[in-house]
């Protein structure tokens, strides 16, 4: 790892870091299985004007799944890294890559878990958390987005210099984690990501550890009625990473629950997704992610 990469790394790396084979070779077909019914209000957006599918991003121990999508013509366009829920890259995530590609984005979703489970066999969220997100270091996958970010511009008409990240559930937990690395980061958004959490040796810091360290603007988005999310805790990270001259701003949407953005589950709150979609669009470009 070059040491620009490396930046902002320290606390994260536990060496020696051991790398293991893909346990999952391909992204999984339609919804997670890990949920109780699919509502009706489903969001499909096509791939008209675009270009979208799965590729394989090479990553240091081999071909990694992906989902990109990107605008049809010659580019370069702005990064967006999209980083998953802990359901996997299913439908929801796919099709929130086409919606950014349809804004003019190159997003890509890389399989972050793609080492430590089958995500497309699993319905219990506890057994995910338990088997699969507990097991994956933070310094695995953050070096996985940093070789999606020299996939996308090397391989998918990405521009480096534009470069945004954007996260739901655990991966707005992550998205804090990624703008406290990577230094060159334009503008992170974090949807509904935990803030504290049990610190272990391949994940010893939580969201709200490195909220002092960002490096990008931050907008973080948050339901003011998220049983696991005490509003206090974020705004407690807030006023951290404001008190050390960082930049985050906060949204509480009151009457929103966990995971209000995911259209597929019955926590889908569509006034407040659409407001925060508007928002975190806008974010992106008045950082310099557009």
């Amino acid at each position: 790892m070059a040491d620009h990469d490396r930046a902002g790394l320290d606390g994260l790396i536990t060496p020696p870091l051991s790398r293991r084979g893909f346990v999952m070779t391909s992204l999984m077909s339609g919804l997670t299985l890990a949920t109780t019914r699919v509502e009706a209000q489903v969001i499909h957006t096509d791939s008209a004007g675009i270009e979208a599918g799965e590729v394989k991003i090479p990553a240091a121990d081999g071909p990694m799944p992906a989902y990109r999508a990107v605008p049809e013509g010659a580019g370069p366009f702005p990064i967006v890294l999209v980083i998953e829920e802990i359901f996997g890259v299913h439908d929801y995530i796919k099709d929130i890559c086409r919606r950014l590609a349809k804004a003019g984005y190159c997003a890509v979703a890389p399989e972050l878990y793609a080492r430590q489970g089958d995500l497309s066999t699993m319905s219990d969220p506890k057994q995910i958390i338990r088997d699969v997100i507990a097991k994956t270091p933070d310094a695995q996958w953050i070096g996985d987005l940093d070789a999606t970010v020299a996939w996308a511009a090397s391989a998918a008409k990405g521009d480096p210099n534009r470069l945004g990240v954007m996260g739901w559930c655990r991966g707005g937990r992550d998205a804090w984690l990624y703008a406290a690395h990577r230094r060159d980061l334009k503008a992170a958004v974090a949807w509904y990501g935990p803030i504290g959490g049990e610190r272990t040796d391949i994940q010893p810091r939580t969201a709200g550890d490195v909220a002092a360290e960002i490096h990008a603007p931050l907008l973080a988005l948050y339901g003011g009625a998220d049983a696991g999310i005490p509003v206090a805790a974020v705004e407690e990270a807030r006023d951290r990473a404001k008190a050390a001259g960082k930049s985050v701003e906060l949204v509480i949407y009151p009457e929103a629950p966990h995971g209000f953005h995911a259209d597929y589950r019955p926590s889908y709150r569509r006034e407040a997704a659409e407001d925060g979609w508007a928002r975190a669009l806008a974010f992106l470009k008045s950082h310099g992610v557009g």
